[in-house]
């Protein structure tokens, strides 16, 4: 039966906790060089309608690796912008292919896409969503500090998509998330928040960051972002990752981002850089977790 990752709430916290272990096992046979090919013989169908490094790379990479093969797709490329319905091209493909990946900007694209698929579909990223992000930074978290529930994220700067998948990751996680951010970015709705931990939107930078185990944060000016731009920079300009604010913290925090970063705007170099920084490991870890994510998805779709 098929199962599709269009939000983090596609997955029970069981079935993440599952995934971090098959996550951990792919991570260590990789450093070993053993290999394992699970996928031999599938395909995976990648849509971008928007441009990307990470998700590209690592889902392509990761394809490779587990014995499969990864086929990248435009809208251009392909009959969709050319006038050929969503349900035919999902059901077209569904002949063709094992699974589907897709990055676009509109969310309700993939959710009309999955009904019509048969086959799984995985949300690479939407205005509204990046769920294999946020899988991996929680993988990240648990692999750095060694447990999940109870840790207090600080998440800084502009609510975007990447902000609204970490509501709903923190609070089916058991994870305590406050967000900073201007009193006009706040939503005017949350997603679903399925679990036992706590998600506050507050406007005061220093007050979120107290105490907290992880500060995070975004890029200011997302990809389509449009309207006075200026504005919203000099808005967000007090909620910039400094060192300053990772000093309130009062306790010994580490810094993430989910690249890629605009040094200087929402993050200083010396943050980036710097000795609490585990940025550069967040990345990483997205093969190590969307590998899990392919090898669990594609293989169940099998029975």
């Amino acid at each position: 039966m098929k199962k599709d990752l269009l939000s983090i709430n596609d997955f029970s916290r069981e079935e993440i906790l599952t995934l971090f272990d098959k996550s951990i096992d792919l991570k260590a046979k990789r450093k070993k060089g053993i290999e394992h090919l699970p996928l031999k013989g599938k395909s995976l169908g990648m849509i971008f309608n928007k441009n990307s490094t990470r998700t590209r790379i690592s889902f392509e990479v990761g394809m490779y690796e587990l014995g499969g093969q990864a086929i990248f797709l435009t809208g251009d490329q392909l009959q969709l912008n050319r006038g050929e319905t969503l349900k035919d091209s999902a059901q077209v493909l569904s002949r063709y292919l094992n699974g589907i990946l897709i990055r676009t900007h509109n969310h309700q694209e993939i959710v009309d896409l999955a009904e019509n698929a048969t086959i799984p579909v995985i949300n690479g990223l939407t205005d509204l969503n990046h769920p294999v992000q946020i899988l991996s930074d929680i993988f990240t978290i648990k692999e750095k500090l060694g447990k999940i529930e109870n840790i207090k994220i600080a998440y800084v700067g502009d609510l975007n998509n990447v902000a609204y998948s970490w509501m709903a990751g923190a609070s089916l996680m058991g994870m305590n998330l406050c967000i900073a951010c201007p009193p006009e970015f706040k939503p005017v709705s949350l997603p679903t928040l399925d679990g036992n931990g706590k998600v506050e939107i507050i406007e005061d930078p220093f007050k979120a960051v107290e105490g907290a185990d992880i500060i995070y944060t975004d890029v200011w000016i997302s990809m389509g972002d449009s309207g006075d731009l200026k504005k919203k920079e000099k808005t967000l300009t007090p909620y910039q990752i400094n060192q300053k604010l990772l000093d309130a913290t009062g306790k010994n925090s580490l810094v993430m981002h989910c690249l890629p970063a605009h040094r200087g705007m929402e993050i200083t170099s010396e943050v980036l850089d710097g000795k609490d920084s585990i940025v550069f490991d967040q990345a990483e870890n997205r093969l190590h977790v969307q590998k899990g994510i392919l090898e669990t998805l594609l293989c169940e779709s099998d029975q």
